[in-house]
């Protein structure tokens, strides 16, 4: 089977290209290195596959279609697309909004788009957020919940993307699934991501920022569970009558305090962290908390890792990469 992945070096990307290697699968990766954080790390996420066999590598920003339709067109035997190339960051979309408009609104209908061109596509797999559930109040969150209130451009384009991917759904018959992920973390992961910027912050005897004055709770997802919610996806397309379009949560289906998770930072690399307290921030949420029933019956997602567990393993990693 090959399977087109996008945004293969940016940090879910790169651990799902791997485990699809790992069973055997060819990869098609598409990525075009975008400088929002570190290139260096998206670089060498990237070497750590393109010495593996069955994997092709295409420098393509998923906002130029011409591209897209032309690299696509290089690889008519892709039978399955996980298309996880996305702008992220919930914050940064406050002050770029045109940048999530392009990649995740434009640069997401490019390629469903160009996958009609496929002699066989047996299923599309799409990255969306939690971040689309917006101010509900309502936990956990379950994929039956109203989603038309969004509270960033973030979250707005996130949620553009699973309306284009019904509407393709319902036209052409594409099978596609969006999974709404919750705050996905491990090694090789986003350094603007919480567990991240703590370490890097703790490490360094830097203040780190702790936002509405600490009182947040994310559900914080282990990338390890993750890829097997998208694997487990990827292998049961929507089927039945009527459109063959599905949204699931990918979450650890666990709500955790953020100052637990600094905490369990602290304990892992054995110094107490400087805390700010800050007001809430524009856009953001006080709270995360996936309902995962849905996933759990359709395709036996079962995520096993806890951040007692994750956390280190995640610390482990970094000190070993940047050697600290």
């Amino acid at each position: 089977m090959t399977v087109l992945v996008t945004g293969a070096a940016g940090f879910i990307g790169s651990h799902v290209a791997h485990a699809l290697l790992a069973r055997g699968d060819t990869v098609v990766a598409f990525d075009n290195l975008d400088p929002y954080y570190d290139v260096v790390l998206k670089e060498a996420r990237l070497a750590r596959l393109t010495a593996k066999p069955g994997f092709t590598f295409e420098r393509v920003n998923i906002a130029d279609r011409t591209a897209v339709d032309e690299a696509i067109r290089r690889h008519p035997k892709i039978t399955r697309i996980v298309h996880l190339a996305a702008q992220a960051g919930v914050r940064y979309s406050l002050t770029h909004p045109h940048v999530y408009a392009e990649t995740n609104v434009v640069g997401h209908l490019a390629v469903v788009e160009a996958s009609r061109r496929l002699a066989r596509l047996d299923h599309f797999v799409f990255a969306s957020s939690s971040s689309v559930y917006g101010a509900n109040t309502k936990l956990p969150f379950s994929i039956d919940d109203p989603v038309d209130k969004p509270i960033s451009i973030y979250a707005a384009s996130k949620r553009a993307g699973e309306m284009i991917g019904h509407t393709y759904s319902h036209l052409y018959g594409i099978p596609q699934t969006g999974l709404r992920f919750f705050t996905v973390y491990g090694p090789w992961g986003r350094p603007d991501m919480a567990a991240f910027i703590f370490t890097r912050k703790i490490l360094a005897g830097e203040p780190i920022p702790l936002f509405n004055n600490g009182d947040m709770r994310r559900d914080f997802t282990y990338v390890d569970d993750t890829v097997r919610g998208v694997l487990g996806c990827l292998d049961h397309p929507p089927s039945g009558p009527g459109t063959p379009f599905r949204l699931y949560n990918i979450g650890n289906h666990r709500s955790e305090p953020l100052r637990r998770l600094v905490e369990i930072i602290e304990a892992s690399v054995g110094r107490k962290a400087t805390i700010e307290l800050l007001p809430m921030q524009t856009g953001d949420v006080r709270e995360t908390f996936a309902d995962i029933e849905a996933t759990r019956r359709d395709f036996g997602f079962e995520p096993t890792t806890p951040i007692d567990v994750g956390i280190p393993r995640f610390v482990e990693w970094y000190r070993c990469h940047y050697n600290v």
